[in-house]
């Protein structure tokens, strides 16, 4: 298929209009977020260089790609609905360019920024979140203190551990179990009031322990205040935070996925939540200039605005149903590649039939 005079026209004011937007966006999004943390850096001590390379650069790169299916769909509303004010697009179908044909150079674009988009998130967003999460850890964050209760995990086949109560700031629990099973059948039992982790030896400390030996002539039974010993799991293996997932690129963090359903994670859904949304997220620009541009081709009696008002409350509908299904993933039993692709799904069917009914 030919790409003529008209195809790099549209396709030029279409990745033109996007990155003006996009640019624009940032720097609003850039001086909001300065006037609210400036407090932060100056009582903190941050340096210009820390601020402007390890935050705000990588600031760009992870909120721009985040957004950049939403700032495609106002752009592309914005430029199509410019061209059917001034009457390019009626002629330009008048003059014999199918409405299918014209949405060539519109995919060429998207096709452009959705894999770009989906080559940041899978591979380059997670290094550069190492660098924004430290220094927001830093300068900006206070430690939440975050707890987990009822703990559950399995450390290898056979070896089951419990802790009713983990804080993985202080990496430290309560009322922990560690039982080994040979098959169905109990083997040992070691309780313990209280567990911390040791940094300077590399050792789990016990409070208050005893342990169980399980036997055919009877049960051994141990017990102590005290005991310094090793175990097959770190601190970071029992309650791994969140935002160490997404300073993992893609590889890794399947094979991170993989482990913690081994070990029984409960926050395995969040884990897959983080995985597939760096695939629908970018995934979804395709949708949406495709309901953009069968939107805004038509010329209405309240011109422009009435598109982008038209435009805004969709954009507003997919993204209350993004987040709908994905609080049905988070706390229910929605798979989270449902609760991610859903949202797609039905908002392809209305660009299809929102495409059919465009004037062609």
């Amino acid at each position: 298929m030919k790409f003529g005079i008209i195809d790099r026209y549209i396709l030029r004011y279409f990745l033109g209009t996007f990155f003006l937007t996009l640019v624009l966006i940032l720097l609003i999004a850039i001086v909001f977020d300065i006037s609210e943390k400036i407090e932060d850096f100056i009582t903190k001590g941050a340096s210009a260089r820390e601020i402007i390379f390890d935050y705000y650069l990588n600031f760009i790169v992870y909120y721009g790609n985040m957004f950049t299916s939403m700032i495609v769909f106002i752009s592309t509303i914005f430029f199509t609905s410019m061209l059917t004010n001034r009457t390019e697009i009626v002629a330009i179908l008048t003059g014999g360019m199918s409405f299918s044909r014209l949405m060539y150079p519109y995919a060429i674009g998207t096709i452009i920024v959705t894999v770009f988009s989906m080559l940041l998130a899978h591979f380059v967003i997670p290094i550069s979140n190492v660098r924004r999460l430290h220094f927001e850890n830093l300068y900006i964050n206070v430690t939440s203190g975050e707890r987990n209760n009822d703990l559950h995990r399995q450390i290898k086949p056979g070896h089951l551990i419990y802790l009713e109560n983990y804080n993985p700031d202080r990496m430290s629990g309560y009322r922990f179990t560690y039982e080994v099973f040979d098959g169905q059948r109990l083997v040992s039992k070691l309780s313990s009031d209280f567990i911390s982790f040791d940094t300077v030896q590399s050792k789990w400390k016990l409070d208050n322990y005893t342990i169980r030996y399980i036997q055919e002539g009877g049960d051994q039974l141990i017990i102590g205040r005290q005991l310094d010993t090793i175990f097959d799991f770190k601190p970071d293996e029992l309650s791994p935070k969140l935002y160490s997932v997404t300073m993992m690129n893609t590889p890794r963090l399947i094979e991170f996925i993989k482990a913690e359903k081994v070990r029984g994670s409960e926050k395995i859904n969040m884990y897959l939540l983080e995985l597939h949304q760096r695939t629908a997220w970018p995934f979804a620009t395709i949708i949406l200039v495709l309901i953009a541009v069968s939107l805004s081709s038509q010329k209405r009696r309240g011109g422009m605005g009435l598109n982008i008002a038209l435009g805004l409350g969709l954009c507003v509908t997919y993204v209350f149903f993004q987040r709908v299904s994905v609080v049905f993933s988070t706390n229910g039993n929605l798979s989270p590649f449902i609760a991610l692709w859903l949202p797609n799904v039905i908002f392809a069917g209305v660009g299809i039939y929102l495409f059919r009914i465009a004037p062609k």
